[in-house]
């Protein structure tokens, strides 16, 4: 690999692995303050036992959320200096507002948020749930404005040192993509969240441990989930056709279009091969379907791969994007099967449906990973789109050889850090079910100290 190519797998290992957390705790922190709300209305203690298990997880995931972040942002320095020397105007001041305005709120408050039950009122505490929740969010929308802003740039001008100079915040800010992207970001955590919530609560239902703290948290996770899910589709089409007016090459590479065409057919499955000759081995497509829900014409036309001078490579974006729909299709499916089967409590609920939850307990990170994917490798060869290219803003001092140790380096502790987080996870649903069963079984009751 050449110096180019290494430097970029390294910073897609970081946001591979730092993007897992956030897509946790952003939702996570708003079903905390659910289990919070309905504990102050009901009374029903059963509501804190849920929130007292799923507040660990959350420190765990934010912790390491945090510590994969502030590494991601140091390669901005070390991987890409032309990114700030061209765009630092517009990314410095959002990266800065994501840090004061959000992750400060966030931290502030996790500590009453963790240790504060019994210690504060629960007013205070309440509001130090709503205030990190609303945190999780704002810091998202921050980073997902940055983003959005690389692909669909307004509020600037370049000066005469070909640097970006904002000229008006408001347009950098809510340029035009960033509604659908954001938007799709938080139903993806949403989903993530749920599924996380619903595979462990069933880890837990097939360990024996079916008290009323499970089951209310495994419920109030399929529900989320079968709202959601529908929904996520429904803006994801908003979001392909928003990237249609703005970024169509990215749209050519997703639906493996090389030539332009009208009545497109959608192309379920194949593999892109040889983007000069433009063709797709083992094709299986539905005619005029693409052209049907990208053009709303059965007849419309598509703009193919050939039109673009600068286009994404195909075959990375147009696999990661179906990965990303097949789960998605999974998560519909499953969430409504559960829905049903958990209406009436524990009674229909079965053993099968459990083991099949815990196997997609992480399905939402299989989805977020291939979606980042699809939205970032599409971008190419732009890190802003029409305004830097990313071999332009990639070092020129780091040797091949060093970029290729650290990667190394990254990917074993990246690796290693996330077999114990899996770990920890089930691990503490093991702990807090024996605790259950040794209350249950009247060998004395567990206090929070313990």
């Amino acid at each position: 690999m050449d110096a180019l190519l290494t430097g970029r797998v390294q910073f897609a290992a970081n946001v591979t692995f730092h993007i897992l957390f956030p897509s946790i705790t952003i939702s996570l922190a708003w079903f905390l303050l659910f289990f919070r709300i309905r504990l102050i209305r009901t009374g029903d203690v059963s509501w804190e036992d849920a929130y007292r298990f799923w507040v660990k997880v959350f420190a765990l995931t934010f912790g390491l959320g945090v510590v994969s972040g502030i590494t991601m942002s140091f390669q901005f320095g070390t991987n890409w200096p032309g990114f700030m020397e061209k765009v630092g105007n517009v990314a410095g001041p959002l990266l800065t507002y994501e840090v004061m305005t959000a992750f400060f709120m966030e931290a502030t408050f996790l500590g009453i948020m963790l240790f504060g039950s019994g210690r504060v009122s629960q007013r205070v505490h309440l509001i130090s749930n709503l205030l990190v929740a609303s945190g999780t969010t704002l810091s998202a929308f921050w980073i997902v404005s940055l983003n959005a802003w690389m692909h669909t740039p307004d509020g600037f001008v370049m000066n005469s040192h070909n640097v970006a100079i904002p000229t008006d915040w408001f347009k950098v800010i809510f340029n035009p993509s960033l509604l659908p992207r954001f938007t799709h970001v938080v139903l993806s955590s949403f989903l993530t969240t749920s599924f996380i919530v619903a595979g462990i609560s069933s880890y837990r239902y097939l360990r024996g441990d079916t008290c009323r703290s499970v089951f209310l948290a495994l419920r109030f996770a399929i529900i989320v989930a079968a709202i959601c899910s529908p929904l996520q589709m429904i803006v994801g089409d908003i979001h392909g056709l928003n990237s249609l007016k703005y970024n169509p090459q990215s749209i050519a590479a997703i639906e493996g279009l090389f030539k332009t065409q009208k009545g497109a057919p959608a192309i379920i499955f194949g593999i892109p091969q040889d983007e000069g000759e433009g063709r797709v081995d083992y094709e299986l497509s539905i005619p005029r379907l693409a052209s049907l829900y990208l053009t709303h014409d059965l007849s419309g036309e598509v703009k193919g791969i050939s039109d673009f001078k600068d286009h994404p490579p195909v075959l990375p974006v147009f696999m990661a994007f179906r990965v990303m729909v097949f789960m998605s299709i999974l998560m519909v499916i499953f969430s409504w099967l559960a829905f049903f089967k958990t209406n009436k409590g524990w009674d229909n609920f079965s053993p099968r449906l459990a083991k099949i939850l815990v196997l997609f307990s992480f399905s939402g990170w299989i989805a977020v990973v291939a979606g980042w994917y699809t939205t970032e490798v599409s971008r190419q060869p732009f890190l802003v789109m029409g305004v830097l290219k990313t071999a332009a803003a990639a070092t020129k001092l780091l040797p091949r050889e060093e970029l290729w140790f650290s990667l190394f380096l990254y990917l074993t502790t990246y690796l290693v850090l996330l077999v114990i987080y899996v770990y920890t996870i089930f691990y503490l649903a093991r702990l807090d079910g024996r605790k259950n069963k040794a209350v249950v079984a009247g060998r004395g009751v567990m206090h929070e100290s313990d």
